[in-house]
């Protein structure tokens, strides 16, 4: 019988090597480019013996993996990069423990990044707990290495750790499946095995630990996800892992290179197959590295070849350290590409650029600027947040201390540019703001006097604000926290989160934020700001003129998620006897201010209109316009001429 063969997304194949390689527990945290793989599993959770959820963090869903490898059952954990930051806490204190069942942590790294605030390389997080760590370059591998690891964590009773990029887990590709074995553990959790991690036991759990890595090492020299293609003995050698093999290959090939450079891909990249690459490294007079984002094999094979400099010879190697490898931003920055390794190898070999490349990008770009209105990013149309940035910016302008907001990650981060009025003067990391917005008010007995103003979305606020808000209470903290309360994890694909109601009612969410607020005695007020907008200024400016720790909460659901099944029965009209342009003194305010995906306007006529299409009738523009120039409508009133 022939295996299936379909064409998966990367993080499809992820998701079915999972199923493929016995994980009975899948947990993660969304955020791109991880999301679709929780997503995709939790469609199968009820076909398969499986357990599939979305924690409220990565610690937290590590965690709840855990304990069914400590059961017996084997389970996977997705997450970002950030999110290794979020769990590496328990993950280099779990990695020292004799696991029962499997236990696999996919990591999906964004270089460039596209969708992060950092493009951290999780790859050393490996190094650093001492597990093992494989890379894929197309989605088959990702399936394969996926259920691979499983067996492999189960087997040795260690963490595994596989990691993605951007465009390998959002690329598609041909997939051969394999079966979906059935379950036949019973989990039992062994009393006369505990998992302590007393520091007496340390030291004897990370020899034990340092033991089993040789013998994955010896099992890496001989994997089949490790390979070689050029020349027997080729005396240039070029070293790459994940997609950076798939362009040293493409690069070698439109230059004309295969009889003189061999390419060695890693896909197992810690323990680093120490004896397979010496083997291909004898012959070489010069290696060039390609990877992203850091020199994490180039460092390692340099440490290689310095104990064997004597045996091997003198070797020229080239790379991110030595600045060969090079994107737009520099060396070991953003992502890699075909390009970068064509260039790489010109510049080495002395080869004449003979492509039109420059000029083709050059001019696409031209003709692509020439037909689309240049707009600025913006928040979607309806979206709550609009108006509560504006009544963030509106009440500090009114409080007249030089106020400000600090953002925090999702959506909303988007308020940090014109969408948002400005309002956004510093964003990190989930729950920063919190924290950050605390540590100015501590400032006010330096003589500082500007009110600090952290924003987080409901999702961020259970992952990670938290320990931020007791802070802020335990220490007395002068400050004023708002919560985007929008129902749903929107910025990664609409995820359910603890606030997420089972229908649109607002009131039947499986945990209420300010249940749990005001249940820690923070003064809370619940408000609609798109329903309420001047009412929410006036709520802010008056919250800003008192003390202590306050909690505002602008709850309204986000209309992208909303319109997925509720229907949109009304829209904006602009009345073009009261819309007179730039004249009418409100210099295109619709325009302008609210950047409104729905609002465009006719410089010819010098007058704004609605794209009734692209309108959810929720009404800002109409409570905002200077001029009052713009009404609601109903679908389906023709009673006004357009």
């Amino acid at each position: 019988m022939d295996i299936e063969r379909t064409l998966l997304m990367g993080n499809e194949a992820i998701a079915r090597g999972a199923l493929e390689g016995g994980a009975s527990y899948c947990t993660g945290y969304p955020g791109n480019p991880s999301s679709e793989i929780i997503g995709n599993l939790l469609l199968h959770k009820n076909k398969y013996e499986l357990e599939v959820e979305w924690s409220v963090n990565e610690i937290v869903a590590l965690e709840a993996a855990a304990a069914f490898s400590f059961a017996g059952l084997s389970a996977l954990v997705a997450m970002k990069q950030n999110g290794i930051n979020v769990c590496s806490d328990f993950l280099t204190t779990v990695c020292l423990n004799e696991l029962k069942g499997g236990l696999l942590v996919v990591v999906c790294d964004d270089p460039g990044p596209l969708t992060s605030t950092n493009e951290e390389d999780s790859r050393h997080f490996a190094k650093i707990a001492q597990i093992p760590l494989l890379e894929p370059s197309t989605p088959q591998e990702a399936k394969d290495m996926t259920s691979w690891l499983l067996r492999l964590s189960q087997d040795m009773g260690v963490v595994c750790m596989l990691r993605s990029v951007s465009r390998l887990s959002h690329c598609r590709g041909g997939v051969k499946l394999g079966p979906i074995p059935q379950q036949v553990e019973e989990p039992f959790f062994d009393l006369q095995k505990p998992l302590v991690g007393l520091p007496q036991l340390v030291a004897l759990n990370h020899q034990a630990l340092l033991n089993k890595m040789r013998k994955i090492q010896n099992v890496f020299e001989h994997s089949a996800f490790n390979s070689y293609h050029g020349p027997s003995k080729a005396r240039f050698l070029i070293i790459a892992g994940g997609l950076g093999a798939l362009y040293a290959q493409e690069a070698v090939e439109t230059l004309g290179l295969e009889a003189v450079v061999g390419v060695l891909k890693i896909g197992t990249l810690w323990p680093l197959p120490a004896a397979f690459i010496t083997r291909h490294l004898y012959w070489a007079e010069s290696v060039l590295f390609v990877e992203e984002v850091d020199p994490f094999i180039e460092d390692q094979v340099k440490v290689l070849y310095a104990e064997h400099t004597e045996e091997m010879g003198k070797i020229i190697f080239y790379g991110k350290n030595t600045g060969e490898v090079s994107g737009p931003n520099g060396p070991g920055v953003g992502e890699i590409n075909a390009d970068i390794v064509l260039e790489a190898l010109r510049s080495i070999f002395n080869i004449e650029d003979a492509s039109s490349y420059s000029s083709y990008s050059e001019l696409s770009g031209k003709l692509t600027s020439s037909m689309l209105v240049p707009r600025e990013l913006s928040f979607c149309r309806g979206c709550p947040h609009r108006a509560s940035f504006f009544a963030l910016n509106a009440a500090l302008k009114l409080d007249g201390r030089d106020g400000f907001v600090i953002g925090d990650i999702g959506c909303y981060g988007l308020a940090a540019g014109e969408t948002g009025f400005n309002q956004i003067k510093a964003l990190h990391c989930m729950g920063s703001g919190m924290g950050n917005a605390s540590g100015f008010s501590k400032l006010s007995s330096f003589g500082f006097n500007q009110p600090a103003v952290a924003v987080a979305g409901d999702s961020t606020f259970y992952h990670a604000c938290l320990p931020a808000l007791v802070n802020a209470c335990f220490n007395n903290a002068d400050v004023l926290f708002v919560i985007l309360d929008n129902s749903i994890t929107a910025m990664t694909g609409f995820q359910e989160s603890p606030a997420t109601p089972s229908d649109f009612s607002k009131e039947n969410a499986p945990v209420i934020i300010e249940n749990i607020t005001r249940g820690m005695g923070v003064k809370t007020t619940v408000l609609d700001p798109l329903e309420n907008i001047q009412e929410a200024i006036e709520l802010i400016f008056n919250q800003l003129q008192e003390g202590g720790v306050k909690l505002v909460v602008f709850r309204r659901a986000c209309a992208t998620y909303e319109e997925k099944s509720l229907p949109v029965t009304s829209f904006a009209r602009v009345e073009e006897t009261k819309c007179v342009g730039e004249s009418c003194g409100c210099d295109r305010f619709c325009i302008r201010v609210l950047g409104c995906p729905a609002v465009e306007y006719d410089y010819n006529k010098q007058k704004a209109y609605i794209i009734e299409d692209s309108c959810n009738g929720c009404g800002l523009c109409v409570k905002l316009c200077p001029k009052e120039a713009i009404s609601l409508l109903e679908k389906g009133d023709m009673s006004c001429d357009y």
